[in-house]
């Protein structure tokens, strides 16, 4: 089923969560471990993140480079199968441009569409550690943009290979990416909004927003694309902290920022437990408030660590 078809049947808000896929040499059941105490909860999907393989360059003793896979994480189109086949739960993947021609995507889409998966979420993707800037493949998709114009013509039947006959449309239900602080790389979010707005226009039929601390900033968010005429279901990321350093990172990565009162909080708890708690009292606040304005579905990113999130939605579900 389609998360919007979720979403529009649903009598309440739904409650879905995002998992990362183990890296290589890690069993699946390391997925299904973090998984499993989210269960309870009846989550109609859940998504599955996509992560490039990354290379470092050794010397030979010859003088010459060689490159190495330094980082390589099992397929998300396996792992989503999986998931559905267990938990009888739809699954979505996120599909990325970087390190992917234009081929290979597609077929990855034909596979998703074999399996009988509905649902994709379509990113440009980050760069790699060895890239000051995103760098496209060659031959693939540059911006989320070109991806989702890609998907958007597969569900009217046309692929890349023109020669087709008779092509079956695939029915695919693409959702993007909002960034309430605005993305990293846009100017301002008046401009950030306008290129959401144009992915919509082109049939982006759900929006997943970046991980925020401030609610109004979300709620602002909102009105702004409403007021532009995004219509579509705007579903908040909920990420707790658990840890003093994710107040370093997380900005770091992600370009956001962090209300005063967490980071006092945060900052004055005197024990791992402590710090843990507050992130954890801080999402469960954060997330009745979200219920009270009425949004669709709490989405959580639990970088596969399901603790946390449990007691979270333990107080609020």
């Amino acid at each position: 089923m389609k998360v919007t078809e979720h979403i529009k049947n649903a009598s309440s808000t739904l409650f879905s969560f995002e998992i990362l896929p183990p890296v290589k040499g890690t069993s699946i059941q390391s997925i299904y471990d973090g998984i499993d105490p989210l269960m309870e909860f009846k989550p109609p999907f859940i998504n599955v993140t996509y992560h490039r393989e990354e290379y470092v360059f050794k010397e030979r003793g010859n003088g010459l480079l060689e490159k190495i896979s330094i980082r390589k994480r099992p397929g998300t189109v396996g792992i989503c199968s999986a998931i559905m086949n267990k938990y009888k739960v739809d699954a979505v993947p996120h599909i990325i441009c970087g390190g992917f021609t234009k081929e290979e995507t597609e077929n990855a889409l034909i596979d998703l569409n074999f399996l009988g998966i509905d649902n994709v979420l379509v990113l440009r993707g980050d760069s790699i550690k060895t890239e000051a800037t995103f760098r496209p493949h060659p031959d693939g998709h540059a911006y989320a943009c070109d991806l989702l114009q890609h998907v958007v013509s597969m569900n009217h039947g046309k692929y890349l290979d023109e020669d087709i006959a008779n092509p079956l449309p695939t029915t695919f239900c693409p959702g993007v990416a909002g960034y309430p602080e605005k993305h990293a790389e846009a100017p301002n979010l008046a401009t950030d909004l306008k290129y959401l707005k144009k992915k919509v226009d082109m049939g982006a039929e759900y929006i997943i927003t970046q991980m925020f601390f401030d609610n109004k900033k979300y709620c602002d968010f909102v009105k702004a694309c409403r007021e532009i005429g995004i219509n579509v279901p705007i579903i908040p990321g909920i990420k707790p902290l658990t840890t003093k350093n994710q107040l370093k990172l997380l900005p770091n990565l992600f370009h956001i920022d962090f209300p005063d009162d967490l980071v006092d909080a945060i900052e004055g708890a005197q024990t791992p437990q402590a710090v843990r708690q507050v992130g954890i009292e801080w999402a469960i606040q954060q997330s009745k408030e979200l219920i009270q304005f009425g949004v669709p579905c709490l989405h959580f990113y639990t970088m596969s660590k399901s603790d946390a999130v449990v007691q979270i939605a333990k107080a609020v579900f």
